[in-house]
């Protein structure tokens, strides 16, 4: 209960000022947004005095809440200015749709695992986020019904880029997703211009695998 009344605005606010802005993240709407989103609502409830660390968090069932830089650093790479339409592939504990939420029009978001996506559409729903689509499914596959998208992130690591995502990126498109092994991976952006792909190394990282038909098998 004494966690449940406990105001984490002031370590939201710290978040931002000590882990993000010195690393170079610039974007104020994604700031702001950090600063907004109740991290601790989307954390199990031993983890919730930990949830302004510095560091990825354990949600179960294997799969994390990403560390709040890489949250940053992926959403401004998709440059939203808040018209967009944007896929998310790995919903998990739903924080980082929420973040998505405030910067764009629409996020559609799917999820694998039934239970991860069933507990984040509880919290989305009693935070009042209204423009949130969740799916279960094959993450790998996209969400085609909706395509094309302005922007996809994908939170989980793939051996490459699906080409069913790639598939769905509007012209002009943004696309942020892990691409390496197992262990690690180099984060990846990648821009539709016309037919053509440009893309662009955004540093090293670490995150649960990407299961499905164009990632990882179980």
């Amino acid at each position: 209960m004494e966690n449940e009344k406990r105001d984490y605005q002031p370590e939201r606010e710290n978040m931002v000022r000590s882990q993000l802005i010195p690393r170079g993240i610039r974007d104020k709407r994604v700031l702001q947004a950090m600063k907004e989103v109740p991290r601790e609502k989307f954390v199990p409830g031993n983890m919730k005095l930990y949830a302004y660390e510095d560091s990825p968090l354990t949600i179960g069932m294997g799969q994390t809440i990403s560390q709040p830089y890489i949250v940053a650093l992926m959403t401004e790479a998709l440059y939203l200015t808040g018209a967009e339409k944007t896929l998310e592939i790995g919903t998990g504990s739903g924080y980082q749709a929420a973040i998505l939420s405030l910067l764009c029009k629409t996020v559609y978001t799917v999820e694998r695992i039934t239970a991860l996506s069933e507990n984040a559409k509880t919290v989305l729903d009693e935070l009042g986020y209204k423009n949130i689509f969740l799916k279960i499914y094959d993450g790998t596959l996209g969400w085609a019904e909706n395509a094309p998208y302005d922007a996809i992130m994908v939170t989980a690591g793939a051996p490459e880029i699906p080409d069913p995502l790639i598939a769905q990126l509007k012209e002009g498109g943004r696309l942020v997703v892990p691409v390496g092994d197992r262990i690690s991976q180099e984060l990846i952006k990648v821009v539709r211009k016309g037919e053509s792909y440009y893309r662009e190394d955004l540093g090293g990282v670490r995150f649960v695998n990407l299961i499905g038909e164009y990632g990882w098998k179980e």
